[in-house]
């Protein structure tokens, strides 16, 4: 019977830990491999994806270039701690890294100027 009782104190450690991650609702996408950096701080999160076929979304939610300052500062005016994480997919279709450019221009011209890019560690 006390095993029973530590198995269930292990089961609520891990639900518990697994609530504290930090959880950015990036996309399924082939993240980067990027050999400096440091992992994030937990906070709320906003992310903003760009996929393989050069389509951005926002939280998931599909957005196009010139729409995708405006669905940020509503997010960003409900969770105003957040930070924003930048997440592009490595393998691509097409040249995306003008739009790429293009919407880091277009944050740091509407005041957003602290935004992280989401990458993976170097070998996983």
């Amino acid at each position: 019977m006390p095993l029973l009782d530590v198995i269930f104190l292990l089961l609520a450690f891990f639900i518990y830990a697994m609530v504290l991650l930090i959880r950015a609702e990036v996309l399924p996408v082939q993240l980067p491999e990027l050999s400096e950096g440091r992992p994030a701080a937990p906070s709320e999160a906003i992310s903003i994806t760009l996929d393989a076929e050069g389509s951005l979304f926002v939280d998931a939610a599909a957005t196009d270039l010139d729409s995708v300052v405006a669905a940020l500062q509503e997010r960003l005016a409900a969770k105003p701690d957040a930070r924003v994480y930048l997440a592009a997919d490595m393998q691509g279709r097409s040249d995306r890294l003008p739009v790429f450019i293009e919407l880091v221009n277009r944050l740091r011209g509407s005041g957003i100027r602290e935004f992280f890019i989401v990458g993976r560690p170097p070998g996983e």
